[in-house]
């Protein structure tokens, strides 16, 4: 889909759509559970819809409500016989959960992926799970797994993805016996860790942490609370509260929780950072733009920010730099490349290092046609990037923003300043 997006300033009030993050842990969750769940769940994505339709493969039945609102989750009984299909789509959290979990139902199963996904890293998670009972093939977009994932010690290291440790730690409450994980080294994106502690708390699983070694008792199941609310989405919430800070009127988000323990609610202090006026509201955030001065970003806790703080950086006074962001390379795009192709094709200045960049700001952008790369936050970190520019910007790609926020051009148009 091929959009022109007006230039210029927006202003208004956005009700941010469910965190994706928390949706997929509940929802895996209700379905290791015993009873059945309803999941208040406003904005099904792409990728929730993957975690269901993996679930729902893997024996349990899970269903829209009809206004797609809510999910009513009842939970796996019995895997079925044969290989199941589990259509993961481009959900890198998807496929990285349900692995382990895949494992421990001791399930013969096929993962579909698309997009980039296949290419993206399993390791060192997949050595872990061949060492403890599994046995992983990949063919092209297919990946197979069977085996029973055994009890014992299991290690990762911290800085490469914390979706791995969430996967297991999903997944070894399941398993007859104890197990115990060690987390090596630093940990990046920790506070999703904390995310899926969470889940696991709520749905009374027990386990002890201590430092970055984790005793989880075997042969638990989930018991969730028979009615809860996914709270609204901080990654999503990003482009909005970006767009305030570039807007003299200002833009208020709702539909947050600021006591969340999503990373991405750190983008808040980070926009406070580059100079953005910022006013918490009763569940959610008012942002209007102030004086904003280039800064040095760290993208370890927080990779799939980098967009569009890239794009508050091309129209900030002075320098900002963009470091620790290897990893970025390896998502739906190259989000070091097509996010300095992005700010480089609507007349800003941004330079590509081989883990980070340097922008150079503007006070405003020329506009011009971008690329969203099949990439979501590039998608709307183009929308972003219009609200400083003096002529529209051409978008092609505009649907990559189903992955994560299928309503975002809807909530976009109805700002103050004119839509697409």
């Amino acid at each position: 889909m091929n959009i022109s997006i007006n230039p210029g300033e927006r202003s208004g009030r956005v009700k941010i759509a469910a965190s994706k993050s928390q949706a997929h842990r509940l929802l895996i969750c209700a379905a290791l559970g015993e009873r059945e769940t309803l999941i208040e769940c406003d904005g099904l994505s792409a990728d929730i819809r993957a975690t269901a339709a993996c679930l729902n493969a893997l024996g349990a039945d899970i269903r829209p409500s009809a206004d797609e609102s809510a999910l009513k989750v009842r939970p796996i009984v019995k895997v079925p016989e044969g290989l199941c299909h589990l259509p993961c789509g481009e959900s890198g959290s998807t496929l990285r959960f349900l692995l382990p979990v895949c494992g421990a139902l001791g399930a013969r199963a096929v993962f579909h992926m698309e997009g980039r996904l296949p290419q993206r890293p399993l390791a060192p998670l997949d050595a872990q799970l061949r060492v403890h009972g599994m046995e992983l093939r990949q063919e092209g977009g297919l990946l197979y797994c069977s085996g029973g994932l055994k009890s014992g010690d299991y290690e990762l290291p911290g800085d490469v993805s914390s979706q791995y440790i969430s996967g297991l730690l999903l997944a070894l409450p399941l398993i007859d016996g104890d197990s115990r994980l060690n987390v090596t080294g630093s940990i990046e994106s920790a506070a999703y860790i904390t995310m899926t502690e969470d889940a696991l708390k709520l749905s009374g699983i027990a386990f002890i942490k201590e430092n970055n070694t984790y005793s989880i008792p075997g042969c638990q199941r989930c018991r969730l609370p028979e009615h809860l609310r996914v709270e609204g989405d901080f990654s999503n919430a990003a482009f909005f509260l970006s767009m305030g800070a570039l807007s003299s009127e200002g833009i208020e988000v709702t539909g947050l929780n600021p006591a969340s323990h999503q990373g991405d609610k750190a983008g808040v202090d980070i926009l406070r950072s580059f100079g953005a006026e910022i006013r918490e509201t009763e569940n959610g955030y008012f942002v209007r733009r102030s004086r904003l001065r280039g800064l040095t970003i760290d993208a370890k806790p927080i990779p799939d920010l980098i967009p569009v703080l890239s794009v508050v950086a091309a129209l900030s006074e002075g320098e900002t730099r963009i470091i620790n962001a290897g990893r970025l390379r390896l998502k739906e795009s190259d989000r070091l490349s097509s996010t300095a192709a992005l700010i480089r094709a609507l007349g800003g200045e941004a330079e590509e290092l081989e883990d980070g960049l340097v922008i150079r700001g503007k006070p405003r952008l020329s506009g011009g046609s971008v690329d969203s790369w099949g990439d979501h936050r590039i998608a709307m970190a183009a929308a972003t990037a219009a609200c400083g520019c003096t002529a529209p910007v051409e978008l092609s790609g505009a649907q990559a923003v189903n992955k994560s926020y299928p309503r975002f051009w809807e909530d976009f148009n109805a700002l103050t300043g004119g839509g697409i």
